[in-house]
C-alpha cells in the first residue's frame, strides 16, 4: 500500500475509491484496492492538496476498519511533513465523531511523529479531550464507542512514553475516574510494555 501510494497518480487514487462499503466489503479483494487509494491520499495531503483532508475524514467512518487504518497512515504521512498541520487537522476532527476521535487519536500516537516535546504536550491534550468525551457517552453499546474505546486503550502509553513528565500525571487523574470505560482504558495502558519500560514502578503502582 505504501508503495501504491508513492508510485500512484491522483486519478488512479480517485479510481480505487470507488471499490466502497457495498462493492468491495470486508475482506473482499478490492478493499484493498481502496486502502491503497486512501493512503495515496495522504501523499496528495502532504504534498499540498488541501482537498484530500476532506476526503480523509470522510473515510475515516468507513464500516471496514481496515480502510479507517488506512486513514491514520494517510494522515501520519502528512504529518512526517507537516506535523504542526496534521496535528490542527486532528484536534478539529477530535471533536467530531467518536469514529473521527478514533481516526485522529491513532494518526497522532505514533513514535516517530511525536520527538518534539511541543507536538507530544499537543497529543495528550487532544487525548485528554477525547477520554473525556468517550467517557460522557450515552450509548456505550454503540460499534463506534467500542472502537474508540479500544484506540484510546494503547494510545495514551505511546504518548506518555514521548513525555512522560505531561502525560503520567493525565493518566493518574484518569485513574481516580469512576467511569469504567475510562478505568478500562488506563488499565489497558498500563499493561503496555513501552510503559513499563519506562517507568515500571509506577506503572505497577498505578495499577
Amino acid at each position: 500500500a505504501q508503495a501504491a501510494a508513492d508510485a500512484g497518480t491522483k486519478r488512479q487514487f480517485k479510481e480505487w475509491l470507488r471499490y466502497d462499503d457495498a462493492s468491495a466489503p470486508c475482506n473482499a479483494p478490492g478493499e484493498f484496492v481502496a486502502f491503497c487509494g486512501v493512503v495515496g491520499h495522504g501523499r496528495l495531503l502532504a504534498e499540498g492538496e488541501s482537498s484530500a483532508l476532506q476526503l480523509l475524514r470522510k473515510w475515516a467512518s468507513d464500516g471496514r476498519w481496515r480502510l479507517r487504518e488506512a486513514v491514520a497512515m494517510a494522515m501520519q504521512r502528512y504529518g512526517e511533513r507537516d506535523m504542526d498541520g496534521m496535528l490542527t487537522a486532528a484536534e478539529t476532527w477530535a471533536r467530531g465523531t467518536p469514529l473521527e476521535q478514533r481516526a485522529a487519536a491513532t494518526a497522532v500516537c505514533e513514535p516517530r511523529l511525536l520527538r518534539e516535546p511541543r507536538h507530544a504536550r499537543r497529543v495528550l491534550r487532544m487525548l485528554d479531550r477525547i477520554t473525556r468525551s468517550m467517557a460522557r457517552a450515552e450509548d456505550r453499546r454503540r460499534e463506534d464507542h467500542r472502537v474508540l474505546r479500544q484506540a484510546l486503550g494503547y494510545c495514551w502509553s505511546v504518548a506518555i512514553v514521548a513525555l512522560p513528565e505531561a502525560g503520567k500525571p493525565l493518566l493518574e487523574k484518569w485513574a481516580e475516574s469512576r467511569d469504567p470505560d475510562a478505568q478500562w482504558v488506563v488499565r489497558e495502558n498500563l499493561k503496555k510494555a513501552r510503559l513499563l519500560r519506562t517507568d515500571r514502578r509506577w506503572a505497577v503502582a498505578l495499577q
